[in-house]
């Protein structure tokens, strides 16, 4: 492989060369800048060997770079040789900054547009002062070189009723015209493939992980919509599922149809949106509005169509979730110490029973021991898989995704038994989930306002997690989803009822275990004596929580309450699915604990 590398790199410094310029820029990213990227965009991939889903790198006329955050620092060096690429850190000295210290004042700097968003594109312009001068090439040159280069995966879209998503695409498009026009905008260029998804009623399998369609759209200010994706791909009764105003246009077409927003006002998502979109957008005359993907909001902010979906789903994953534990309880007790992919595939499995399921959320994280505490550890990256351990934990986070909702689920489970330390530190993270899960807040709270309650008991014991507490969910849409979040990094988008958020406080130390507690969250109304609009949770995800890993002398009664009543919901819901030795472990398993 590094042999293939090097050629690789060394075909790249020949671009340089005939094309007068001096570096190559290539992020992990492709022109939708979403989380997955389809095998087909893995530009990254092709020209390193790196895997992770965060990267960059950069190629000079006799240098390279490959830049990685903190999560694969171990990962990069097994993958990327050092005998071509220095080892870069992504936060630390990002990549415009090394080619600031490493290129001469005046050097050219390729950049691919299309993978870069507009916001990071302004930025980088302004770090370099003039020092270096970016060129945004019309040809990536990786495109060019990757001979094997995989072909897209071009599905045909599924129309999805409103037995699922509960509101018709022309009233998600009546509801985004009207907050264009507060905005006085003419149009909203849309290139977030979950948010096109949403608001035309279509679902794809175009990307691994996400059901949704690569295309690209524009929304006008009377509710019609220039949908940018081969009609070929479309079934027949498309029309008349959305409604009229949707106009087909070949992907080929989006430059044009840019062009012709020359002297509009479009409402422009610099942070979601690629740089290419807007340099056509500019070019063309049109006055760029600078504010969020204007269906975020209501797309984060469930129908009761949706949310009843949620709960469904969540329950026949809850099933394959305890059939997947109480298999994993038998293979311990027999001595069949199994490796993490085949944990990982047997959990598989159990949520394809279910034949509604059509794919998983996002690749499973299946730690075993001391992998567990790199909390986005892949077991798929590394060169083989490790087996379960007598006497620590198996940390499994995992989801599916449903015609009628997205589930994220993140159990820790003790095999053998596990030290006081670890069953210390699991009530910690236990005690900050209850927590969180059991919080009341007036409306206007975000969700960085409620991330401490999650910490305060780590915190404490002077212990803490390097990762977020919650992440938005969609709708069968992706799994991450904004604008909400709760963590300590400030976020303005207060919660609102029906936005789906996880709660996953988590405790992680090195080389030796990983903790974390993920159940879903939907924001709901709650009514108190008291004359104000005060929210909380309702905890989606129905499976068990470990009691084995518990200390209940470290639990408070209503704590312990919460616990017994969350088990008991548990059994209620999915005990009917389950029969034989499955419904004798549930049985146990969410049995009442007591001191």
């Amino acid at each position: 492989m590094q042999a293939a590398i090097s050629q690789r790199v060394e075909q790249i410094r020949q671009w340089l060369t005939d094309n007068q310029l001096d570096a190559l820029l290539i992020p992990h990213e492709d022109e939708f800048l979403g989380e997955y990227i389809p095998d087909h965009n893995e530009r990254l991939h092709w020209l390193t060997g790196f895997t992770g889903s965060a990267g960059a790198a950069i190629i000079t006329r006799d240098d390279a770079a490959v830049f990685v955050d903190g999560r694969y620092v171990v990962q990069v060096r097994k993958q990327v040789p050092a005998e071509v690429f220095q080892y870069c850190h992504l936060i630390e000295q990002p990549p415009v900054q090394w080619a600031l210290d490493n290129l001469a004042a005046g050097s050219k700097v390729a950049i691919d547009a299309r993978l870069h968003s507009a916001a990071w594109l302004k930025n980088a312009t302004a770090t370099i002062d003039s020092e270096l001068d970016l060129v945004c090439v019309t040809e990536n040159p990786i495109d060019v070189l990757w001979l094997d280069r995989p072909a897209p995966v071009l599905s045909n879209a599924q129309l999805m009723g409103l037995e699922y998503v509960g509101q018709s695409s022309a009233e998600k498009r009546e509801q985004i015209a009207a907050l264009l026009k507060k905005q006085k905008a003419d149009a909203a260029f849309l290139s977030q493939l979950d948010s096109i998804a949403w608001l035309l009623n279509v679902r794809g399998d175009d990307v691994h992980c996400l059901p949704v369609l690569l295309s690209a759209a524009v929304i006008h200010s009377d509710a019609s919509v220039d949908f940018y994706i081969d009609h070929h791909r479309l079934p027949e009764g498309f029309a008349t599922h959305v409604g009229n105003g949707v106009n087909i246009r070949e992907p080929e077409q989006l430059a044009v149809g840019l062009a012709a927003l020359s002297g509009k006002r479009v409402q422009f998502d610099s942070a979601n949106s690629n740089a290419w979109a807007a340099q056509q957008l500019t070019d063309a005359g049109a006055l760029l509005i600078e504010a969020a993907n204007p269906t975020l909001l209501p797309k984060a902010a469930k129908n009761a169509t949706e949310i009843n979906g949620m709960k469904a789903c969540h329950i026949r994953d809850g099933v394959a979730i305890a059939k997947f534990l109480a298999w994993v309880d038998v293979q311990v007790a027999n001595g069949n110490l199994l490796d993490e992919a085949a944990l990982s595939d047997q959990l598989w499995q159990f949520r394809q029973q279910d034949p509604s399921c059509r794919d998983v959320s996002f690749d499973t994280i299946s730690a075993s021991a001391g992998n567990a505490a790199m909390c986005h550890y892949n077991h798929i990256d590394q060169p083989q898989p490790s087996k379960l351990q007598m006497d620590t934990v198996y940390l499994v986070d995992s989801g599916g995704q449903y015609p009628d909702g997205t589930t994220d689920i993140t159990r820790t489970i003790a095999i053998g038994n596990p030290g006081d330390e670890v069953k210390q530190a699991f009530t910690l993270v236990l005690k900050g989930h209850i927590s969180l899960a059991s919080a009341r807040f007036p409306k206007g709270t975000t969700g960085s306002q409620l991330d401490a309650l999650a910490r305060q008991h780590l915190w404490a014991h002077g212990f803490d997690y390097d990762h977020g507490t919650g992440h938005g969910v969609g709708h069968f849409l992706s799994v991450h989803e904004g604008p909400q979040r709760i963590s300590k990094v400030a976020n303005p988008t207060a919660l609102l009822p029906g936005m789906v958020l996880s709660n996953e406080p988590g405790y992680y130390r090195a080389d030796a275990f990983g903790i974390r507690i993920e159940n879903l969250e939907l924001v709901v109304d709650v009514t108190t004596q008291g004359d104000m609009n005060v929210m909380g949770f309702e905890s989606l995800t129905r499976a068990p929580i470990d009691k084995r890993l518990i200390d209940p002398a470290l639990l408070t009664d209503v704590e312990l309450t919460w616990l017994n009543n969350y088990h008991q919901t548990v059994f209620n819901v999915i005990s009917p699915s389950l029969t034989g030795s499955d419904l004798e472990w549930l049985t146990q398993a969410t049995s009442p604990l007591s001191r």
